[in-house]
């Protein structure tokens, strides 16, 4: 017996060697001949923990780089921002499939530096997570702003303010005209300036009931350059790529400042924001005694809001402000912008500019300013506009989201956590639907110049 024990121990240990090594061999062959997930193609020359990031320098924006990996690696492929996977798609059909069948799972947003520091702690529903408190104040906005009902409500708003801006152009006009004698009745105006006033007045006046810009004092006027300054550099510190997001490890090093500039700027506009919170407190206590209505989105917010419980851990002031200056900041910046690109191509393209005046004295005439109900009847000029909106968007790359589960898009495999961020700007430039771009141009144009050829016979 003394012989046979050491015998017996060293058959189990055998059998045991062999049955892990048969296990081992077992999940190598499973794993061959397992089926390989489609995943996009991932961009070449990533280096370790920043990824793809020292692609992105100074010399080109960033959808102009995403553009070129696109015309090399197709309209959806991945780079690695620091240690976060990214889908970069610029396909028509991925697009649909995404934010039309398969919303859900990529509707999340990361955190970010920007959504802390500048969106109340991502109290801004532009920032937050997607959830409940999300579709709360979204589902507010829709109906208390921008539903069809309010927007009529408010148009007097709109037709007021763009009256007032081309009356205080045409006394500029006279006054320069007068003055000097050389300019042939041609006066120099900065209207990018013009349309940031217009558009930032028209958007506070819809949100918060306040007027900045003409007809004002001294004391206001220095007030709405601040609020306009304020509102520049936030809207520029939002389109900003830090690299703490990226690689959350370098945060303490606060890499440009930019987190420090943040909270200034975020601490300035809530200032602000909060003077506009007390005028409205004190004008509701005012219209208690005399009566009205509600005048501006703010004041449909502290009336919904008052006496409510905490929403996801904010009280109603900081869920106001935060979602007031969200709407500022969106509405204002990007139609200004939109409105300068697209004097600048009328300008750059006279015969363009020349079938629009056309269209206008065909179907308006001079005799009266453009209204609203006369746009139906604008072809060519919404042509136009939406032209301008194709070659330049406000948002070259849309809203960088992220999945939540594993998909499975146009019949590839995204997992968890992978980040999505579209390249509008190439999308718009998608040479497969060039085609259906050109017919629709092409109507309008014909439509242009039928309007010219029957205001000729009518001459």
């Amino acid at each position: 017996m003394a012989v046979e024990l050491p015998l017996l121990s060293l058959k189990i240990a055998l059998v045991g060697v062999v049955v892990v090594a048969l296990i081992f061999v077992l999940f190598f062959l499973l794993g061959r001949f397992k089926p390989k997930k489609n995943l996009p193609t991932e961009v070449g020359g990533a280096w370790p923990i920043i990824g793809h990031l020292h692609l992105f320098g100074d010399s080109q924006p960033a959808h102009i780089i995403f553009a070129a990996m696109a015309d090399k690696y197709g309209p959806a492929f991945t780079v690695r921002l620091g240690q976060y996977r990214t889908l970069v798609v610029s396909s028509w059909e991925l697009i649909k499939e995404l934010y039309n069948i398969q919303d859900t799972v990529a509707l999340d947003r990361p955190k970010s530096s920007v959504a802390k520091n500048l969106g109340y702690d991502y109290a801004m529903f532009g920032f937050c997570p997607y959830g409940p408190y999300w579709r709360e104040i979204r589902k507010l906005v829709a109906v208390e702003l921008l539903s069809v009902r309010r927007l009529e409500l408010l148009k007097h708003i709109r037709i007021s303010e763009t009256e007032i801006c081309i009356k205080e152009l045409y006394k500029l006009w006279n006054k320069k005209r007068n003055v000097s004698s050389s300019s042939k009745g041609h006066v120099l105006v900065e209207m990018k300036q013009w349309f940031e006033d217009l558009t930032l007045n028209v958007i506070l006046r819809m949100v918060a009931g306040k007027r900045y810009f003409g007809d004002v004092d001294l004391s206001e006027d220095r007030e709405a350059r601040k609020c306009q300054e304020v509102l520049k550099e936030l809207f520029r510190l939002i389109g900003l790529f830090l690299v703490s997001d990226s690689i959350p490890l370098l945060r303490w090093l606060d890499w440009g400042g930019y987190e420090k500039k943040m909270k200034v700027i975020s601490k300035e506009m809530d200032q602000i924001a909060d003077g506009w919170l007390r005028e409205h407190r004190q004008k509701k206590e005012f219209r208690k005694d005399t009566g009205g209505d509600h005048q501006d989105f703010m004041d449909v917010m502290i009336s919904l809001l008052d006496g409510a419980e905490n929403a996801a851990g904010y009280d109603a002031d900081t869920i106001t402000k935060a979602t007031c200056i969200n709407l500022i900041a969106g509405g204002s910046d990007t139609t200004s912008a939109t409105l300068s690109w697209a004097v600048a191509l009328l300008l750059n393209n006279p015969r363009v500019l020349k079938k629009v005046q056309e269209e206008l004295d065909f179907q308006v005439g001079r005799e009266r300013q453009v209204s609203e109900s006369d746009i139906p009847d604008l072809v060519y000029l919404q042509a136009m506009v939406n032209e301008t909106l194709r070659l330049y968007p406000a948002g070259a790359l849309g809203g960088i989201r992220e999945f939540t589960e594993d998909s499975v898009i146009c019949g590839y495999h995204i997992p968890k956590g992978t980040r999505l961020l579209p390249n509008l700007w190439k999308l718009h430039r998608d040479p497969k639907h060039s085609l259906d771009h050109d017919v629709k141009t092409q109507k309008a144009w014909q439509h242009a110049n039928k309007m010219t050829n029957e205001k000729e016979m009518k001459v």
